[in-house]
Parts: C-alpha cells; sequence; structure tokens
C-alpha cells in the first residue's frame, strides 16, 4: 500500500503542477492579439476615435489591437456580434450612444441588451452637438431663434443627419423644452444636410459640433449654441443651450468600450486601467480633441449610468415625437 502511495503521489503533484501552470499561463493575459469591432464603415469619427483607442491600449497591454468594421443595420451587425463572442477580452466593440441608448428605445426587438449583454470597460469621451442656422436667418441667438420659431412656425424646417439619429433626438429634445414646432427633414448623412444648410435650402440643421465648427468657418452658417453641459474648446464662444434658457439641458454623442458579458473581473480591470491611462496621455487628448472629441475616462459605473439616463430621458422624446428609424 505504501509503494503503491509512493507510485501515485509523484503523479498527483506532476498533475498539480500542470494545473498551476495553466492558471498562470491564462494569469498572463493578454497572450495574444485583440480584436476591436467597430460598427461603423472605415473612415469615420468613431474609425479614428478607434484607431487611436487601439494603438495606445495595445501599447499599454503589451498586445496588438487590430480594428475590425462590422457595419449595418445602425451599428446593431457589429454590436450584435460582440454580445455573441466569448468572453474572454479577446473580442472588444467601440460604440457609441446609437448602439447603447437610442437603439434599445427604438427596436423593442433588439437583439442585444446595452446593459446585459456587455461588460463595460469604460466611457471614452463625448461629443456635443450644434444648433446651427443660415446667415440668411435674423436670430443671432438661440433665445431669438425660438421666439422667431413662435412667431411664424410654419416658415421653419430643421435637417438632421436622418430619422432616429442622435441630432434628431437632440433636436426634438430641444423643440419640446422651447414648446414649439418644426419640421423635420431627414436626411441620408451629414454632408446632404449640411450642404442644404449653406445652400439656403433648409434655415435650421442640428449637426455634430466639429462638422458644424467647419462649415461654420466658410461663412454661411453660424452656430447659435452648443446641447452640451459645458462650452465646448472647439468653439468655446458658442453658449450652451442650458444658457440660452434652458437650465439643465444637456444632449451629446458619446463613445464607450464593452466586451461580452461575463468578462471576468481580472481582464475587466486590465482592460480599463490600460483604456484609462490611455486617455490620460496628453498627446492623446489632442489628436481626440482635433477630431471633436472631449476625452474623459468614465469607469463601468459612468456607462451604467449614462445608459440608464439617457434612455429615461429619451424615451419620451421617441414617443411623444413619434421618432422611429427609416
Amino acid at each position: 500500500m505504501n509503494n503503491a502511495i509512493k507510485t501515485i503521489a509523484p503523479i498527483v503533484l506532476a498533475v498539480m503542477g500542470a494545473a498551476l501552470g495553466a492558471g498562470a499561463a491564462h494569469a498572463a493575459y493578454p497572450e495574444r492579439p485583440i480584436k476591436l469591432i467597430v460598427p461603423f464603415p472605415a473612415g469615420g469619427t468613431t474609425d479614428t476615435v478607434a484607431r487611436f483607442i487601439a494603438q495606445g491600449m495595445g501599447e499599454k497591454l503589451g498586445q496588438s489591437v487590430i480594428v475590425d468594421y462590422k457595419a449595418g443595420a445602425a451599428t446593431i451587425i457589429g454590436a450584435d456580434a460582440v454580445a455573441q463572442s466569448a468572453p474572454d477580452g479577446y473580442t472588444l466593440l467601440l460604440g457609441t450612444a446609437t448602439t447603447f441608448t437610442i437603439n434599445p428605445i427604438l427596436y423593442p426587438k433588439l437583439s442585444y441588451d446595452p446593459l446585459k449583454s456587455f461588460t463595460p470597460i469604460g466611457v471614452i469621451g463625448t461629443t456635443p452637438l450644434a444648433i446651427m442656422a443660415t446667415q440668411a436667418e435674423p436670430a443671432k441667438d438661440l433665445k431669438s431663434l425660438i421666439e422667431n420659431l413662435r412667431k411664424d412656425p410654419g416658415k421653419y424646417s430643421y435637417g438632421s443627419h436622418g430619422n432616429g439619429t442622435p441630432v434628431h433626438f437632440a433636436a426634438e429634445m430641444l423643440w419640446s423644452a422651447a414648446k414649439v414646432k418644426v419640421t423635420h427633414v431627414p436626411y441620408k448623412g451629414s454632408a446632404p444636410a449640411l450642404n442644404d444648410l449653406m445652400g439656403g435650402q433648409i434655415p435650421i440643421s442640428v449637426e455634430a459640433l466639429p462638422a458644424a465648427v467647419a462649415a461654420a468657418k466658410g461663412g454661411r452658417v453660424k452656430v447659435l449654441a452648443v446641447t452640451s453641459d459645458k462650452r465646448s474648446p472647439l468653439m468655446p464662444e458658442a453658449p450652451t443651450v442650458a444658457e440660452s434658457g434652458y437650465p439643465g439641458f444637456a444632449m451629446q454623442t458619446w463613445f464607450a468600450l464593452v466586451a461580452p458579458s461575463g468578462l471576468g473581473k481580472a481582464e475587466q480591470d486590465k482592460l480599463a486601467n490600460a483604456l484609462s491611462a490611455t486617455l490620460a496621455d496628453p498627446a492623446l487628448k489632442e489628436r481626440l480633441a482635433g477630431v471633436g472629441i472631449e476625452p474623459g475616462f468614465e469607469p463601468a459605473a459612468g456607462y451604467v449610468s449614462r445608459v440608464e439616463g439617457d434612455i429615461a430621458k429619451l424615451g419620451p422624446i421617441a414617443r411623444d415625437n413619434n421618432i422611429e428609424r427609416n
């Protein structure tokens, strides 16, 4: 019996050693490149943000972070692909407010849940939106524009990127706060909406601030207010909507990094630390600011707060104004 024990003991120790070795290897995450899914086509702002973040996090993690595109269906295709991926830390999603708050409002049978389907890594930053008008519009600020809308409501319409987009929600949120009605003219993207605004075909438009700033430099359009809770460094002379007579008004698009639900705490923390360190880099901050992103890391709790807050705030706007996707 003693001989048998002596024979078995080395085997048991070997098995235990192998198990401990496997655990140590697992603790070395990440051991291979990480895939970062972008649910938009290449070449846009989200793609640019993803490339900046991928480079910075790759340096911090000691592994390549490879940007991959799964565009379509208002970001649903990419988001769903990540939601169904293994929660091992090797597939991430860089989504926006459209992905995490607007889609859940507009699609009752959405294939993913913004809170249950993902493990949040952190919020990356925000982009303010701008209320714009043609130079031919006599209003010099948002207050006088609202006065004009009340005097002659049938005269005015406004352009947006399309039905159910963040700029559409921001506009309807403002008109609701001001108790005015303005005819919505949805376009298929930013460029055609801006072209018609600059050409005078529409008197008002709502736009992401970077594009608004570029358009205003031409002198044919003007920015009356920004929708963020504080003035933007991109255009510090433009007052906020809150400053213009609507205290508490805030609506902006935002970017966040998430992983599939079920990601381990160790991997989540390692990714969050890498994202936080990346966003703290002054050079990266400058690069993000250059494309209109106001960087500001928020941990997992910040993501949850934004999702819950936006859905609570924007849900009634969608219902009261019959906002839906085309």
